[in-house]
C-alpha cells in the first residue's frame, strides 16, 4: 500500500496511518471490519480538498463504512440556513465521501443501523458518542479517531495496534459509585446525562467504571451517558458494572487491578451538574426545544408520542427532533412521521441542530433540551441560553410555550 501498488489514494492514506502508528508507539497495524466517518461534516475548505483529492485519485473504502452527520439536511433542505457557497461546499464534501463507496447514512448513531458491530470487532469509528457506545455498550474496539484519519483507516482497512484496541488499555482505573441508589430500578432518563457529564469531567485519561447503575438500564440511557461523558471529557469507554459486556463485576472491569481514584456520585454533585448544564432558569421566555442529540431512536419516538398524548406544540415554540434517515424511513411506514408533524414537531435528518444553523431563534434566546451533550455545546456554538431537563419536561414546555422545569425527587437526598 505504501509503495502505491493499490493506487495513489491508498498510498497517501497508508502514509498517514503509519505516521499515526509512530505517534502512538504502535509496533504493528491491525485489520478493521468497519469504519464510521466524521470528516464528512463541513468545517472549511481543507476538508473538501482532502476528500476530493482522495476521490479523484480513485480512493475506495475497503471495509463497510458509514457516514456521520453532515452540515445539510438533504431531505428537508429549507431547514438549514447556510449561504449558497457554504451549502455548495458542504454538498461537495458529502458527494466525495459517497463517491469513495461510503454508505450515505448521515447519522451520529450508526449503532442504531441494522448491521452494527459486535463484541471484539475491531473498528475505526469517529464521532465521540458513537465511539463510546461501540466500546462500552457493544464491546467492540475502536480508538477515538478524528477527521482525516477515519477515511484513511477506511481506505486501507488498517489502524495502529494501540489504545483501546488492546486489552491492557481497556481496564478501568477510576471508579464512580452510586451506592445511594440502592439498586433503584426507576432512575429517570435525565440522570444518565448528569452522570455522564460528571464522569467526563472527572475521568481525564482514565477509563471509568460505574457501580450502582440499574441493571435494566436501556441502550438509550447508556447512549445519553456516554455522549455526555465524551463531550464534557474525552471518555471513549466506560464500564457499567453488571450492565455492559466487559464488566460483569467490578473486579473484571478493573482487570484485577486497583483504581487510581474513586468518586461518589452523590445527589448534591448531580444537582450541581444539572445547574452546570443550564445557563438560565428560563424565566425570560422560551423560544425553542431541541431533542435528538445523539439521534433519536425508534423507542424514543414511541415515548415522545406517548408524552404528547394528542397535544400540539405551542405556536410560539419551535420543537426540533433530530434523527437518522434510516429511523425516519421506519417512522414513515408506521405513520408516526405524519402524526408528529401534525402536532408541530419539526424533524431533522442528516445533521444536528447544534452544529449547523437550523434554529430560527435569535442569539441569546432560551432553548430547552434533554441532551447533556447539546446543553454542553450549544451555548458556544449557537450563542443561546440553555435549560436542561427531562424529555417529559421538554414536551410539556413546548406545549405550554414556557419552561416547565422538573427535578427528580431522587436528587433531594
Amino acid at each position: 500500500m505504501l509503495a502505491g501498488e493499490r493506487g495513489e489514494a491508498v498510498s497517501l492514506a497508508m502514509r498517514l496511518i503509519v505516521a499515526l502508528a509512530g505517534v502512538v508507539k504502535a509496533d504493528r497495524l491491525i485489520g478493521i471490519s468497519a469504519a464510521h466517518i466524521d470528516s464528512c461534516l463541513y468545517h472549511g475548505p481543507v476538508g473538501v480538498a482532502f476528500a476530493e483529492r482522495l476521490a479523484a485519485a480513485g480512493g475506495r473504502v475497503s471495509v463497510p463504512t458509514t457516514l456521520n452527520v453532515s452540515a445539510l439536511d438533504l431531505l428537508h433542505p429549507d431547514l438549514v440556513n447556510l449561504d449558497p457557497p457554504t451549502r455548495q461546499a458542504a454538498r461537495r464534501l458529502m458527494d466525495a465521501y459517497v463517491a469513495m463507496g461510503c454508505q450515505p447514512t448521515w447519522t451520529c448513531a450508526p449503532y442504531q443501523l441494522p448491521d452494527r458491530p459486535g463484541r471484539g470487532d475491531q473498528l475505526a469509528w469517529a464521532e465521540s458518542n458513537a465511539i463510546v457506545f461501540a466500546n462500552s455498550v457493544l464491546g467492540a474496539r475502536t480508538a477515538r479517531y478524528g477527521d482525516f484519519v477515519d477515511i484513511c483507516a477506511a481506505l486501507t482497512g488498517r489502524v495502529p495496534d494501540a489504545g483501546l484496541h488492546r486489552d491492557e488499555h481497556r481496564r478501568a482505573r477510576i471508579v464512580f459509585r452510586l451506592d445511594w441508589l440502592g439498586g433503584h430500578h426507576a432512575v429517570p432518563d435525565e440522570l444518565y446525562g448528569l452522570i455522564g457529564h460528571i464522569v467526563g469531567q472527572e475521568s481525564g485519561r482514565l477509563v471509568p467504571a460505574i457501580v450502582g447503575l440499574p441493571l435494566d438500564a436501556t441502550e438509550d440511557q447508556l447512549k445519553a451517558l456516554g455522549a455526555a461523558a465524551a463531550s464534557s471529557g474525552s471518555v471513549a469507554l466506560f464500564h457499567a458494572v453488571g450492565v455492559t459486556p466487559e464488566a460483569p463485576t467490578l473486579e473484571a472491569a478493573l482487570g484485577g487491578g486497583r483504581p487510581a481514584r474513586e468518586v461518589d456520585l452523590t445527589p448534591a454533585r448531580l444537582r450541581r451538574a444539572w445547574d452546570e448544564l443550564s445557563t438560565t432558569d428560563g424565566r425570560r421566555g422560551l423560544a425553542a426545544v431541541s431533542v435528538g442529540t445523539p439521534h433519536f431512536s425508534l423507542s424514543e419516538f414511541e415515548r415522545l408520542e406517548r408524552l404528547l398524548d394528542g397535544r400540539a406544540i405551542h405556536p410560539a415554540i419551535e420543537m426540533y427532533v433530530s434523527t437518522g434517515r434510516d429511523t425516519l424511513a421506519r417512522l414513515d411506514r408506521s405513520g408516526c412521521t405524519e402524526r408528529l408533524q401534525r402536532a408541530g414537531i419539526r424533524l431533522v435528518v442528516d445533521t444536528c441542530t447544534y452544529i449547523t444553523p437550523i434554529l430560527r431563534a435569535p442569539r441569546g434566546s432560551t432553548v430547552m433540551t434533554d441532551s447533556a451533550k447539546w446543553a454542553w455545546y450549544a451555548p458556544g456554538n449557537l450563542a443561546v441560553e440553555v435549560v436542561y431537563g427531562s424529555l417529559e419536561a421538554c414536551v410539556n414546555s413546548a406545549v405550554a410555550g414556557r419552561v416547565v422545569r422538573d427535578r427528580s425527587g431522587l436528587l433531594d437526598g
